[in-house]
């Protein structure tokens, strides 16, 4: 299996190439050269595989130059650190399934693929008797996943740029009680979409990129999109068990990211296996007007209940445009030109192809606390407001006849101002999050400015 750039511009690489190179050196994100596809055989041998022996036998179909028992290895330590046995268990609540995926260290989703990385990170540098500067940017819940996937590991440092003042208390205290000396906590002055914007002029410096090591931990890494494709595959197996051929999802995202795994494991799939993948946002629609309309132009970013959504420029949205343009990388390159120089891309044409894969909705804020207010009554279950956005937007496509999967992708005690609004209280702080106030924090603030990041970089970086 060998990967390629969106934009075309450099030699095919191995799966291990192209997770220590993150982003692509010529500016694009990396995809396999062909999304493998399964038969139903296959599919049947899958039926009540645990988590972790489905994930090996999934990657393993994108990973060819790492031993089966290596990818076992590195499988089995990335997981054992969840709280539910099942890795990533789904539950019954209404009209809708709830597929968990805040059961790891940090409670968010973020886990099921940052553990992951950040061990194979590990052993990929250890193969190469080398070392890595890791680089990113959070909207919340990537920085602390990717912290406690890096913290402590020989081999690698790790900076995580995060918007000031834009992110739960919870999920600050998450990343800045970090004090590992291979960790660095920045604070920017601006918005997370100034972060990321920083990650990628930083990483098409080719000479710095070089020169320092740089590897990429946000979801421009393939190995992220790839580690969540298993989640997808896992809980349809788990209905599939339960008499349903066919499924859907709702997915509340901001950077395509998520969305577009579920995308991948679409494909993946025999065709009709994975019905259609509901893109939920809440007020920063860029997404959904992509969806609906076909109009993919950047607004203000708006604060809201749920912060790891807010979000105008997608990071992975380059990757579904690669398909949308029949795998094109020419025009690829003139899109995000356009998209650079204006603002916007007029996409209308292509609604027709774009609806066979995706329906939208976008969620306010009012419509948000209810949601949580509504299932906590009539369910006894609580969420937080991410995963409110995706459970709302669902209910606009339920279809009696197939299931409704709902991501959630945080617990609810990381956003209890959001949860307090809903239902009148904040939810118990687990385990995982009792204390953090108490703890000794470490973070800088600097402005969103690249050269400013890059000189903070090098007075720390590993050389």
């Amino acid at each position: 299996m060998r990967y390629i750039s969106t934009r075309g511009g450099i030699t095919p690489v191995s799966f291990s190439d192209a997770v220590m190179m993150g982003l692509a050196d010529d500016g694009g994100l990396l995809l396999p050269e062909k999304i493998p596809t399964v038969d139903m055989d296959k599919v049947r041998s899958w039926h009540n595989l645990p988590f972790q022996y489905l994930a090996v036998d999934i990657l393993s179909l994108f990973i060819d130059d790492l031993p089966r028992q290596v990818l076992e290895d590195l499988v089995e330590r990335s997981y054992s650190s969840f709280r539910h046995p099942q890795v990533t268990p789904i539950t019954h609540q209404g009209e809708v399934y709830i597929l968990e995926l805040f059961h790891g260290p940090t409670l968010a989703f973020k886990d099921v693929a940052l553990q992951f990385l950040g061990n194979l990170f590990e052993i990929l540098l250890d193969q190469r008797s080398t070392y890595m500067n890791i680089l990113g940017a959070t909207s919340g819940d990537t920085g602390s996943a990717a912290i406690h996937g890096a913290r402590g590991k020989d081999r690698i440092n790790i900076f995580i740029l995060h918007p000031d003042g834009r992110v739960s208390p919870i999920q600050k205290l998450q990343m800045t009680t970090v004090t590992d000396p291979n960790v660095f906590n920045i604070a920017i002055r601006g918005t997370f979409d100034d972060g990321q914007a920083i990650v990628k002029e930083v990483f098409n410096d080719l000479g710095f990129k070089e020169k320092h090591h740089l590897g990429a931990i946000n979801s421009i890494n393939w190995a992220r999109v790839l580690a969540q494709v298993v989640y997808y595959v896992y809980s349809w197996l788990k209905l599939r068990s339960r008499g349903f051929d066919t499924v859907d999802f709702s997915v509340p995202t901001g950077n395509f990211g998520d969305i577009f795994a579920g995308y991948i494991a679409k494909r993946l799939l025999p065709e009709g296996l994975i019905n259609r993948l509901v893109l939920a946002t809440n007020t920063n629609d860029i997404l959904a007007r992509f969806v609906g309309k076909g109009d993919y132009s950047k607004g203000q970013v708006s604060a809201t209940f749920s912060p790891s959504m807010d979000i105008q420029v997608a990071s992975n949205f380059e990757r579904y445009l690669y398909y949308l343009r029949n795998e094109d990388p020419a025009q690829v390159v003139k899109d995000m030109d356009t998209f650079s120089a204006t603002g916007g891309l007029d996409l209308s044409s292509l609604h027709d192809f774009i609806a066979k894969d995706f329906v939208s909705r976008s969620v306010s804020e009012e419509e948000t606390l209810e949601t949580i207010r509504d299932f906590h009554d009539r369910h006894d279950y609580l969420m937080d407001p991410h995963t409110a956005v995706g459970v709302h937007a669902a209910q606009s496509f339920v279809d009696p006849e197939r299931p409704m999967i709902c991501l959630a992708t945080a617990h609810p005690a990381k956003f209890g101002e959001a949860v307090k609004k809903a239902i009148g209280r904040e939810p118990e702080l687990p385990p995982a999050l009792a204390g953090l106030e108490d703890k000794e924090s470490r973070c800088d603030t600097l402005d969103a400015d690249t050269e400013q990041i890059k000189a903070y970089m090098r007075e720390h970086v590993l050389s």
